[in-house]
């Protein structure tokens, strides 16, 4: 007898009844040969049947009349971080709580923050914003936290997480001065002169104030990742890639996974940065040990790599030099050019997914070139790697993309005109960010494209993501015009389910209600083809939340246990 997870279809033949009906909806498919249908049956978790389920009704099976609501396939979130997120709520670290905090914002939660704690060893927390102190007219950096908190060490991270700001006291702590390296995923922020550190570390380098730190607790990350994935699946998220993880952070997930709260897949990428656990470590778990915590809703054969950092440091890696500053100066590639393709093979043939983080249309490129190479060797398993971010793509790469079965994934952050946008991105230039998340060239060049919300730097809600790619606009109506070329509703449904799928590699068992595929479903508040989509998809409310046949989230039942109780977490 076939398992609920066998990956054969399961066809309404194998059956006397369904397990479970829904009736009088408006149910998009996302199946090219039968776009729309009114039912759906559902047995041993997959559609068995559309529109013609009658005969499938039987005393045990589970009828719902969805009263002719939106129906569709679950949403797929191929990039996020709900513990960096989440963390610092149950570890009760600093939280200034405000979206783009001043300089005077950030100096009194921290001082608010000792106060409140006077017997913490550390102050760590976030954020800090670099472009409000720019505006400000001040230099972010150990100079101005040691006026702020002399003798307490504090660490500071910035919104969108490629700076970590701190004072003396932390530099001392964790034995920084004029004499340490740069590590190669990353580098301090030096006076010009006498090389001393300024308080700003760039990317990897942060990696030095941790190791000083005590290391998150278990109990700390599992609370963070239970808050995530009942937050995503009240958001009709049924797919997430949680990238970033070390052994705690698995040991967290696994123990959700066996309590039967993992409501949605998780494919957890491992970090090959050395910041949050050992490096041999990372590699006894990529070399075999990730099977460990394998299941039909957890695995982590995925990796994440840092190829450059972000633009507020101006450590995104480019073609062409940045603009100002340093002559000649194009950001830095965070790992070895000669020993990429090596790398990514080595993944490739266990079956491990490389995620690349890329910001710069340098770094995507070395990336596509290191695929390039491993497709031609012997022994790789075509594993559809991952380009992170895809912050700025080179025009003459978008095809690559196809060409080399690579992913391009997409963070919505910048997908509008926003403060922030017009604040942090404006270090790209306006030629560059002309061509930012341009999701529409890779899809018309044949590739795939995907979503990762990547928060905390951008909202976790999924439909401020589908609102903004059909129209490219900010949804509350705060910023004129509009960024980069929005597509059509159907190809943004796409990108959100059917792509997501694909990049997970189980595009034939999930993705679309087909015959024979997992019944992930969910019901909406709202027909989205029916409603404007300006200022309205955003706001989408999910009522039903189906994974495999099973109920994980009902808006409508303030009793059922399914339902997502807990506080949202921030967008930000």
């Amino acid at each position: 007898m076939r398992s609920l997870y066998d990956h054969r279809p399961s066809h309404a033949a194998d059956h006397v009844f369904a397990d479970l009906v829904l009736v009088n909806g408006r149910i998009y498919t996302g199946d090219p040969g039968l776009p729309w249908c009114q039912a759906l049956a559902v047995a041993r978790g997959r559609v068995i049947a559309r529109d013609d389920v009658e005969h499938l009704i039987g005393a045990q099976t589970r009828v719902m009349d969805i009263g002719g609501r939106f129906a569709m396939p679950g949403l797929y979130d191929m990039h996020t971080h709900p513990d960096l997120a989440l963390a610092p709520r149950y570890a009760e670290d600093l939280d200034i709580g405000i979206v783009d905090p001043t300089p005077e914002q950030v100096r009194d939660a921290v001082q608010a923050y000792a106060a409140r704690h006077p017997d913490r060893e550390w102050i760590y927390g976030q954020y800090f914003v670099r472009y409000t102190f720019r505006q400000a007219g001040l230099v972010p950096g150990r100079d101005w936290l040691d006026s702020v908190m002399p003798d307490r060490p504090v660490a500071l991270l910035d919104r969108m997480w490629g700076t970590m700001m701190v004072n003396s006291m932390a530099l001392r702590r964790a034995g920084i001065s004029a004499d340490t390296p740069d590590p190669t995923n990353g580098y301090l922020e030096r006076d010009p002169v006498s090389g001393e550190p300024t308080g700003l570390l760039i990317d990897g380098a942060y990696a030095l104030i941790h190791a000083a730190m005590p290391p998150t607790p278990v109990a700390v990350l599992r609370a963070a990742y239970r808050d995530g994935v009942r937050y995503q699946s009240a958001r009709g998220v049924v797919a997430t890639k949680y990238v970033h993880v070390c052994e705690s952070r698995l040991n967290a997930l696994q123990s959700l996974d066996q309590a039967g709260e993992l409501t949605l897949r998780v494919e957890a990428a491992i970090s090959w940065q050395d910041d949050i656990f050992p490096v041999r470590r990372r590699w006894e778990l990529l070399a075999g040990e990730r099977h460990y915590y394998r299941s039909a809703r957890l695995n982590a054969n995925a990796v994440k790599f840092h190829f450059d950092g972000t633009v507020e440091p101006r450590s995104s890696f480019l073609i062409t030099p940045w603009d100002g500053g340093n002559a000649g100066w194009s950001g830095k590639l965070n790992l070895t050019p000669e020993h990429l393709a090596d790398m990514i093979w080595d993944m490739d043939r266990q079956g491990i997914r490389v995620i690349a983080h890329c910001t710069g249309d340098a770094a995507s490129d070395t990336f596509l070139d290191a695929v390039e190479e491993v497709r031609g060797r012997p022994g790789g398993l075509n594993v559809r790697h991952q380009c992170a971010h895809s912050t700025i793509l080179h025009g003459g790469n978008l095809r690559r993309f196809r060409d080399l079965n690579v992913t391009a994934e997409f963070s919505p952050v910048s997908w509008y005109p926003s403060k922030f946008v017009s604040g942090a991105r404006s270090g790209y230039g306006p030629e560059r960010l002309s061509r930012a998340y341009n999701v529409k060239g890779v899809l018309e060049a044949g590739g795939v494209a995907v979503i990762g919300t990547d928060w905390p730097v951008s909202p976790l809600d999924p439909w401020i993501a589908l609102e903004t790619l059909v129209t490219r606009a900010n949804p509350w109506g705060e910023g004129e015009g509009r960024f980069g070329e929005p597509i059509s509703l159907p190809q943004a449904i796409d990108v959100m389910t059917r792509n997501g799928a694909w990049s997970m590699g189980i595009e034939h068992e999930a993705g679309s209600l087909e015959i024979g595929k997992s019944a992930d479903i969910i019901v909406l508040d709202r027909n989205l083809f029916e409603v404007e989509p300006q200022g309205n998809i955003h706001s989408t409310r999910v009522d039903l939340t189906f994974l495999q046949g099973q109920l994980v989230h009902d808006r409508l039942n303030e009793r059922s246990e399914a339902v997502w109780q807990g506080e949202a977490p921030s967008l930000w």
